[in-house]
């Protein structure tokens, strides 16, 4: 596939047209996007720009569904976790992308995020891949409640147990300060079936939904083009998308900062931040 000319790095208003020549070129465009582009919501990403972890593994899922112990720290992270997560606001880059589809050049966006801030900007073409974690799921039943209902429960159950966060995570877990004890921390069970609570969202080692899958895939095909925007498609989940777009002959470009697991796929390769870059596009356009 034929490769267009790449900007140098940093440079928005020259990335900014590079962009725009790919929107203007290929029209209804699917997107993928992920960590990166809430970083300036204040939700860290997990990986640095070699794609590395920047901090220990996050949870998985095998580990949570089996061990009541990794279930009780997980929930005593998230309880301090959910607070900053919470309040987090969608930033330029969410923006930008919902002005896009507003005018007419995107064609579906897939997330991997779970901070739902596409939909709090405005993008009405969402398909949250990861799942969401302002909901809470029951592992038994498969009973859905509120994120917010279960922060009330956590509470209510462990009243003595308060902290801060040293290090938040983009699945709402966080690194607390020394001296919090997980032990006999107290996890609420499903007010159904008194089954155990997992957050909406698909941990690390558990499966995407296959109609969520489909439902991407649909998107891909029916666009002319891909973008991606602040991935490093370290992981499968995301970086099959590209990969059949790229296999289907479509032009890919991906924009972020860092290496990605695509960056040979791509036609189209910008190094920029996501959102002054987003927004230069926009007024180029």
């Amino acid at each position: 596939m034929d490769a267009w000319p790449v900007p140098p790095e940093g440079d928005t208003p020259a990335l900014g047209d590079a962009l725009a020549r790919f929107l203007r070129a290929h029209r209804r465009v699917a997107v993928l996007t992920g960590a990166g582009v809430s970083t300036a919501s204040g939700i860290p990403d997990y990986r640095d720009a070699d794609g590395q972890w920047k901090h220990s593994r996050p949870v998985m899922y095998e580990d949570f569904r089996r061990h009541a112990q990794v279930r009780r720290r997980y929930w005593a992270r998230s309880l301090v976790g959910w607070e900053y997560f919470r309040r987090a606001l969608p930033n330029p880059a969410h923006a930008a992308l919902a002005s896009l589809e507003d005018a007419g050049h995107l064609r579906g966006l897939v997330t991997q995020n779970v901070d739902r801030l596409h939909q709090q900007a405005g993008h009405r073409e969402v398909l949250d891949l990861h799942g969401r974690l302002d909901r809470v799921v029951c592992m038994g039943c498969g009973d859905v409640s509120a994120r917010e209902d279960m922060q009330l429960r956590l509470q209510a159950a462990n009243p003595g147990f308060t902290g801060t966060a040293d290090v938040t995570r983009p699945d709402g877990d966080a690194e607390l300060t020394p001296g919090h004890d997980h032990e006999h921390f107290e996890v609420p069970a499903c007010t159904r079936c008194g089954g155990d609570l997992k957050p909406a969202v698909v941990f690390f080692g558990e499966g995407v939904p296959r109609a969520w899958v489909s439902q991407a895939m649909a998107d891909v095909d029916s666009a002319k083009a891909l973008l991606v925007v602040g991935s490093s498609l370290m992981v499968f989940s995301g970086f099959r998308f590209v990969r059949h777009a790229a296999r289907s002959g479509k032009p890919v470009a991906i924009l972020g900062l860092g290496r990605t697991r695509a960056d040979e796929l791509a036609s189209l390769r910008l190094s920029g931040d996501c959102g002054h870059v987003l927004h230069a596009a926009l007024a180029a356009l």
